[in-house]
């Protein structure tokens, strides 16, 4: 699975409204994205999911990453900040991307009354204007359109990580600190309910075989559901799969 396909697939598929966009929310939410990265020093994007456009506005963080524009700003036509990404280390972008798709499915499940009070969580490694890796801290928040309950606008700012978050990624309720649990969010739908089943029983560490004889199913079956389970996570091996899976706690 290509996960930016997949998000750009189901961003695409929302009922935006007819008629053009709320162009005075627009700019407020431009103002805040400008004010944080003013005030917080951040990296601040925020892209427009309907129009697919986004505006990028560089705080003093900018300037360790060795993007010499802080106090600037600039608009890009697309939703994936290109030049952002190249700093994150690939296997973490990958990540990125699955933890935005679960966050995704998880606003959408909510009353549109609290969709607002959500927002995401994530470390990443991004790379030092001088080489090396640092840690970062990714936090991301939707916006609703006023007169439905498409997510139009979604704002990501990077700032320097200066506290240990060890499961990786969190949805945390700003209104109250509530962290989403495990039973909120195992209904993101990357994994089919059979792909968990056997992701689960790869987690044991039954081998292709007792998997297709606990399940009555051949082993071909089996095999071909543990590639579809690799290219939806995008990684390399069943490891690597039942560790991104705990991570985004499919498991």
């Amino acid at each position: 699975m290509d996960t930016v396909a997949q998000l750009t697939r189901e961003f695409s598929a929302q009922d935006f409204p007819n008629g053009g966009p709320d162009t005075r929310m627009l700019d407020r939410c431009r103002d805040i994205a400008r004010n944080y990265a003013r005030m917080e020093n951040a990296v601040a994007v925020l892209s427009d999911l309907r129009s697919n456009v986004s505006y990028i506005y560089y705080g003093g963080f900018s300037r360790t990453l060795g993007i010499d524009r802080q106090g600037e700003s600039r608009e890009v036509s697309s939703i994936w900040e290109e030049e952002i990404f190249r700093l994150i280390h690939p296997d973490d972008l990958a990540r990125k991307h699955l933890r935005e798709l679960c966050f995704f499915h998880f606003i959408k499940r909510q009353p549109r009354r609290r969709r607002a009070d959500y927002h995401l969580i994530s470390r990443l490694r991004m790379r030092l204007g001088t080489n090396g890796y640092m840690p970062v801290l990714h936090r991301m928040f939707y916006v609703s359109d006023a007169s439905n309950e498409t997510q139009w606008l979604a704002l990501c700012l990077y700032s320097p990580l200066f506290f240990d978050l060890p499961s990786g990624y969190l949805i945390v309720n700003s209104i109250n600190g509530h962290v989403a649990e495990s039973e909120e969010l195992n209904q993101v739908r990357i994994l089919s309910a059979r792909e968990l089943q056997i992701l689960g029983l790869i987690d044991r560490g039954l081998a292709s075989k007792e998997i297709a004889s606990m399940l009555s199913i051949s082993v071909n079956t089996v095999s071909r559901h543990r590639q579809e389970i690799l290219g939806k996570l995008q990684v390399k091996n069943s490891i690597e799969a039942c560790r991104i899976a705990k991570e985004l706690q499919l498991l």
